[in-house]
């Protein structure tokens, strides 16, 4: 079996070696029609002693998840298979007054987690905590870190800091447990009032315009709208409140290279877009990049 990522890494660009290796472990969810209208979630335990959550989702639907299954091959895409989608089926079907089948599923998708190999017998039992090691031996010191999941990303490298900053000479660490990400520098409690100020300086916006917008960009909103006091000033409507302003923004500020990209990684909007609307929003987008590419290569100086 390949050692993915950290493994790689170790052995293929620094020359080391290592025994701690990473486990891949694919965990699969479907998304269906709205099963219940409030915004409480639920944990579902199961004949099989694992739980599954099911999940207000982009408010129209429900997000059901997720199996552990085992993902060897780093270099395969991971993908919700019907095996895996009819056990999550079957199981929220336990607890749901009408059954669930595929009919009712609009969506499925599926990721991996880089977990630490802790040798345990199968995916479901493998720890999420993470380990990180300092390796001396080669000359600079390398840490490596083994696992960890998504949901504990601040915690993780909060920790790597901590392992790091000693060598560092001084302290670098102590800013990270208060510094919000971009965009996210306001209370929980302040949602709505972030709601209420765009809306309030951009007052074509409706609100559930300015909703999707704050809980996509936070206080840059502001900044992605600037001082559009119409929305046709924020150039090409795509549909669903998706306008070329925005576009712009996101391959600027937030990587964004293709439609699918978009409407899958950086927001849910594929759930919603028709296919003449998702091709339009990735047509302006490989457009708009390559006519980006060729001016770079215009201003490049002759060699």
């Amino acid at each position: 079996m390949r050692r993915p990522w950290a493994g790689n890494i170790i052995e293929g660009v620094v020359g080391g070696s290592s025994a701690d290796q990473v486990r891949l472990v694919r965990g699969s969810h479907i998304v269906t029609r709205k099963l219940f209208d409030h915004d409480e979630s639920y944990f579902l335990q199961g004949r099989d002693g694992r739980i599954i959550f099911a999940i207000p989702y982009e408010g129209q639907f429900t997000l059901i998840g997720t199996t552990d299954k085992d993902h060897p091959d780093s270099t395969t895409p991971p993908v919700c298979t019907d095996k895996e989608a009819d056990y999550l089926l079957e199981f929220a079907s336990q607890y749901f007054s009408a059954p669930l089948t595929r009919r009712d599923v609009v969506w499925r998708f599926s990721g991996v987690r880089p977990l630490y190999d802790d040798g345990a017998s199968s995916a479901t039992a493998a720890t999420r905590d993470y380990v990180l090691k300092v390796d001396d031996t080669g000359g600079a010191p390398l840490l490596n870190i083994f696992g960890g999941k998504i949901t504990t990303y601040r915690k993780l490298a909060e920790a790597a800091l901590a392992k790091i900053t000693p060598r560092l000479g001084n302290d670098h660490g102590n800013w990270t447990a208060t510094a919000p990400l971009p965009g996210g520098d306001f209370r929980p409690d302040e949602f709505e009032t972030q709601i209420d100020k765009l809306c309030q300086s951009h007052p074509f916006l409706d609100r559930g315009w300015a909703q999707r917008l704050i809980r996509a960009y936070g206080t840059e909103a502001s900044d992605l709208l600037r001082d559009a006091t119409s929305a046709s000033q924020l150039g090409r409507d795509f549909g669903h409140t998706v306008t070329a302003a925005e576009l712009d923004w996101v391959m600027a500020r937030e990587w964004v290279t293709t439609g699918q990209d978009f409407l899958w990684r950086r927001t849910r909007l594929g759930l919603v877009m028709s296919d003449d609307q998702a091709n339009a929003i990735d047509s302006y987008i490989r457009q708009a990049l390559t006519a980006a590419d060729a001016d770079d290569v215009q201003r490049a100086p002759a060699l």
